[in-house]
């Protein structure tokens, strides 16, 4: 997996523009250091790798949003793993020596130094910058919209399938974040996850860089086929990783 190297710097966080939800404010500064990010979402080959040397079990249904034949189909092995769960991806990024990224290092990779609103800039989106809004109606080829690339040269930052992060979601959490390398917060009652970029079914609105999103992610202290354990999985949802530099 081709990684990017996204430098120590100050970058704005949170919603800048009219549509932002509350969760987004308030927007501030944070100060983050270098690290790499994965250029591309995990595809089911990569994912496949892991599986096969025992480091991953296999995702939860092997279908997409409409392909009954998917994870294990070579037609679409350069396509966005999906139905990984939180604790999936996590073991995933661990086993090729990297970790899921935070929530800010996700938006800083995604938007640079800027205020801007998606990867690519304002432009509306389209067809050109994203697959998004059910315009293809399931996932894409992962690096399939150069055109929507961000200014660190991150792809597939908006659409296409929705992201895990490492962090744990709290609506207000800007509001006490760290400024500094914030890690999120430290528990969470529900367990939920923040989930980041929309996907193939979102609207505009949901693919803006700042939006953030609220999905159970696994309980791993509990018994695995426990409920709860595995937490919520979707056909919309996949990951990439980071790494320290």
């Amino acid at each position: 997996m081709p990684q990017v190297y996204i430098p120590a710097g100050t970058f704005h966080m949170g919603g800048y523009d009219v549509r932002a939800a509350p969760d987004e404010f308030p927007s501030h500064e944070v100060t983050l250091d270098a690290y790499w990010m994965d250029q591309l979402e995990v595809t089911n080959a990569m994912y496949q790798l892991c599986v096969g040397a025992g480091g991953c079990t296999p995702p939860q249904d092997f279908k997409s949003q409409r392909r009954a034949d998917y994870y294990n189909n070579p037609e679409f092995k350069d396509y966005p793993v999906v139905y990984v769960t939180w604790g999936q991806a996590k073991a995933y990024c661990e086993w090729a020596g990297r970790r899921l990224p935070t929530e800010a290092e996700w938006e800083r990779a995604g938007r640079g130094g800027d205020m801007r609103t998606f990867p690519w800039g304002e432009d509306k989106p389209d067809y050109r910058f994203a697959n998004f809004n059910m315009l293809v109606t399931d996932t894409s080829r992962v690096g399939s919209y150069p055109l929507g690339a961000s200014p660190f040269g991150v792809l597939d930052m908006a659409g296409n399938v929705a992201e895990w992060t490492n962090d744990f979601y709290k609506s207000n959490y800007y509001a006490i974040a760290d400024l500094v390398n914030p890690l999120g917060p430290l528990t969470s009652s529900s367990f939920n996850r923040v989930v980041r970029g929309g996907s193939l079914g979102d609207a505009e609105i949901n693919i803006r860089i700042s939006k953030r999103s609220s999905v159970l992610g696994s309980n791993l202290g509990l018994i695995p086929g426990s409920a709860g354990y595995l937490g919520d999985f979707s056909p919309r949802i996949g990951f990439r990783c980071a790494m320290d530099e």
